[in-house]
């Protein structure tokens, strides 16, 4: 009789889940180089003698106003191309937990608790900050909540480190999680005033759109009117309107598919929208909403002496290094797992430090916290930028340390992929699976 192999957290998963995860990973390192480039863009305009050209662009307002829908081209950013971010990484996380790897629950626990410590450990320190300083702002407790994968990914690519697959998994997937948990936080904590009426029917559209799906419908004319539709009523209902992203993701249908069978509806979906959102939703909002001044007493000196900054930015730095590595940390002690071959608790608090780097959902719930423009919101901005310049800098210094380490590893393990599809030692894990 076979004795049960040991439970390893970061091990390796299947080769077709890896394969999988690899492709976005490579949309996800462009894209966050887009948004780095976009993000620099705006802080360099918005600080530069033509800063009133980047306000009055931001500024300019378009759209249906019967539908209350006339709205700037910084709202249309947030609300509209945000909504296509949400509905990528709603894709994602229904996908890894319907299909892939992440269906095991062992393997999900890490994950899942590190998101939850990510998300809860930066919020305590924050309002700490802001209920024991002077003239604190604890509305703004989310704001250091979130990981930008995008970001982080980008940051692994300038410091061309080689981060074996099993812990860029873990880190897509902890920030789709934390994704998830921002909009219901945004859902529940940041929505004001309700409308019962559009947000019921949005319901019609919501209903008409998933039944198209279940049936395996791919025809874009009649699937994106009701997508829109619903996106629409979900805004003036009050509810910000990137939920409907994510509503209409979770309708989509995810099977398992066995190896050599083409993709199903959410792969089919994700495949066509992933880049849209990389490569232009994500860098668009960072571009509108990155532009933050920082002359003068509300700029830099000011936002540094303002307890919503120093929450933030010790949220993200510290927070999300607590959180993260104390979550797995307690998964360990709990599950009595061992971290798999190779690794240490050091790579572990490097992946942490990086998951402090926040940016395109902080920017957003600052904006709903504290009022798109406000000095608050600008603030706010400047913590944001400043706090995940910092962690990301120190996760490098500690990634790129074990670099040498990691070589090896990513050598390890495409020298043990062999032709069947399941790389070796993991065959026997698939099949008692």
């Amino acid at each position: 009789m076979r004795k049960p192999t040991e439970s390893r957290l970061f091990g390796r998963g299947t080769w077709a889940e890896s394969r999988r995860i690899a492709d976005i990973l490579r949309t996800e390192t462009a894209g966050g180089l887009l948004l780095l480039a976009a993000a620099v863009a705006a802080l360099v305009w918005a600080n530069s003698p033509w800063s009133g050209g980047y306000r009055t662009l931001s500024g300019v307002e378009f759209g249906p106003a019967s539908w209350h829908l006339e709205l700037s081209l910084a709202a249309w950013a947030a609300d509209g191309l945000l909504a296509v971010f949400f509905f990528v990484a709603g894709l994602e996380l229904k996908r890894e937990f319907v299909a892939g790897d992440l269906r095991d629950r062992t393997r999900a626990a890490l994950p899942v608790a590190a998101a939850l410590g990510g998300v809860a450990v930066p919020a305590v320190i924050y309002v700490l900050v802001n209920t024991l300083g002077p003239s604190g702002a604890p509305a703004g407790w989310a704001v250091p909540t979130a990981t930008d994968i995008a970001f982080a990914l980008a940051v692994l690519g300038l410091i061309s480190t080689h981060l074996p697959a099993a812990l860029r998994t873990f880190l897509l997937t902890l920030a789709v999680v934390d994704d998830l948990l921002a909009i219901v936080i945004i859902a529940i904590f940041y929505t004001g005033s309700l409308a019962w009426a559009p947000l019921l029917l949005a319901i019609v559209p919501l209903a008409g759109f998933t039944v198209l799906v279940q049936r395996r419908v791919r025809t874009w004319w009649l699937l994106l009117p009701l997508a829109a539709a619903t996106w629409i009523l979900v805004h003036a209902s009050g509810i910000h309107a990137t939920v409907a992203g994510v509503l209409l993701a979770f309708a989509v249908p995810v099977i398992r598919r066995s190896p050599g069978e083409g993709p199903g509806l959410a792969e089919h979906f994700e495949h066509r929208w992933r880049p849209l959102s990389a490569g232009v939703a994500v860098p668009l909002f960072a571009f509108f909403a990155a532009g933050v001044s920082l002359s003068g007493g509300s700029g830099l000196t000011g936002a540094l002496r303002d307890p919503v900054t120093i929450g933030i930015v010790l949220g993200l730095v510290l927070g999300k290094t607590i959180g993260i590595t104390g979550a797995a940390w307690l998964v360990q002690r709990f599950t009595r797992a061992r971290l798999a071959d190779g690794l240490s608790w050091w790579d572990v608090l490097g992946l942490a430090m990086l998951g402090g780097v926040g940016f395109t959902v902080s920017l957003l719930i600052s904006e709903l916290a504290f009022g798109s423009g406000t000095a608050r919101d600008n603030h706010a901005k400047v913590g944001i930028l400043l706090g995940s310049v910092i962690a990301a800098a120190v996760a490098a210094v500690v990634l790129r340390a074990r670099n040498r380490l990691y070589r090896r590893l990513c050598a390890e393990e495409e020298h043990d992929w062999d032709g069947d599809g399941v790389p070796d030692g993991v065959a026997e894990d698939v099949s008692r699976s």
